[in-house]
């Protein structure tokens, strides 16, 4: 990225932006999909909306500026992508395990999008660019929106993937053998070395 003011990083860094809502825009599907969890799936749809609304707010964005709407790849989203495919393709994953690691691939892209549109939104203030900057704002508060509905189910979620762990360990507590079961007492008798 080549920029030599305020003025052309900011576009360079909307055109970065442009380009990651549009692999969300191909990616949230798939995410939504792979979910097995119904209300991680509809805040997934829901944000597949909210991006499809944010890469046209991100054309008006570039009219105000009156600079043409072009993607430039966008490398941090591409990446972050990834990670989310590489989760929704493990097939022996426990279901609830697998909503966890969606949420956080999820809330990884969310805040990737924050700084981005923080940024962005600050340097269209500074130049002046109040329109933009409103426009940047509304995008920037339906991000932290959409990471803080992420957290909200993620706390039922991470409950659920760790209750078949704990769940496990009861388990293997009930199958302990009588000789076990006493060396374990006894070792909880002893008292402790002065």
């Amino acid at each position: 990225m080549k920029a030599n003011s305020l003025r052309e990083l900011l576009v360079e860094e909307l055109k970065d932006l442009y380009d990651a809502e549009h692999q969300l825009i191909k990616a949230l599907p798939k995410m939504a999909e792979a979910a097995s969890s119904e209300d991680l799936r509809a805040a997934i749809e829901e944000h597949l909306e909210k991006t499809e609304q944010q890469a046209e707010r991100l054309k008006q964005v570039f009219s105000q500026l009156d600079e043409s709407p072009k993607a430039q790849k966008c490398k941090g989203m591409e990446g972050l992508i990834k990670e989310g495919t590489d989760i929704i393709k493990e097939d022996d994953m426990d279901p609830e395990v697998k909503d966890a690691a969606i949420i956080s691939a999820a809330q990884r892209v969310e805040h990737y999008e924050i700084a981005g549109y923080g940024c962005v939104r600050t340097w269209a203030n500074l130049l002046g660019e109040n329109e933009v900057a409103s426009l940047l704002e509304q995008t920037l508060e339906e991000e932290k929106g959409a990471d803080q509905t992420l957290t909200q189910i993620a706390e039922e979620i991470n409950v659920e993937a760790g209750a078949g762990e704990v769940k496990g360990e009861e388990a293997e507590e009930e199958e302990e053998t009588p000789a076990t079961a006493r060396r374990g007492r006894t070792s909880s008798r002893r008292k402790p070395a002065a």
